[in-house]
């Protein structure tokens, strides 16, 4: 049953900030307990677990108005169970490459930028004290 456990990865600000620290969000079965989720991580992903923390999430209810606000039908978003599980030192998942993969990107496009537009204003620079100098002349 090690890998056969669904394990959805939860795509969140929060989970990516705690992926940094090691910790990484799954989105489970309801009837997994820390011990399948440990062996199913380290199968799938071929990485050491340190710990496991479960929590279980009630849906949210929820109201639906029909027929212009007369008539109402109350309804709830259906109950979720997340496994944060925090691997050994120096093991990490890459669940979030694409988007570290993305911010690297940006960063050196951001630096080619900065580059040219210290070039051109050193250009510039040169242009007006030549400038200068022919008015002085």
């Amino acid at each position: 049953m090690d890998k056969q456990l669904a394990l959805r990865p939860r795509l969140s600000e929060k989970a990516y900030g705690q992926s940094t620290e090691g910790v990484y969000v799954f989105m489970v079965p309801a009837n997994a307990n820390k011990h399948t989720v440990a062996s199913a991580v380290a199968a799938q992903f071929d990485v050491e677990v340190a710990s496991v923390n479960m929590i279980n999430v009630k849906g949210k209810t929820k109201r639906t108005v029909y027929q212009g606000g007369r008539r109402s039908k109350a309804g709830s978003r259906s109950d979720f169970k997340k496994a944060y599980v925090t691997l050994a030192s120096g093991q990490s998942i890459p669940i979030f490459a694409a988007e570290e993969e993305a911010e690297a990107k940006q960063e050196k496009v951001q630096a080619e930028v900065e580059k040219a537009s210290a070039k051109q204003a050193e250009k510039d620079a040169k242009e007006a004290a030549k400038k200068a100098k022919k008015e002085k002349k």
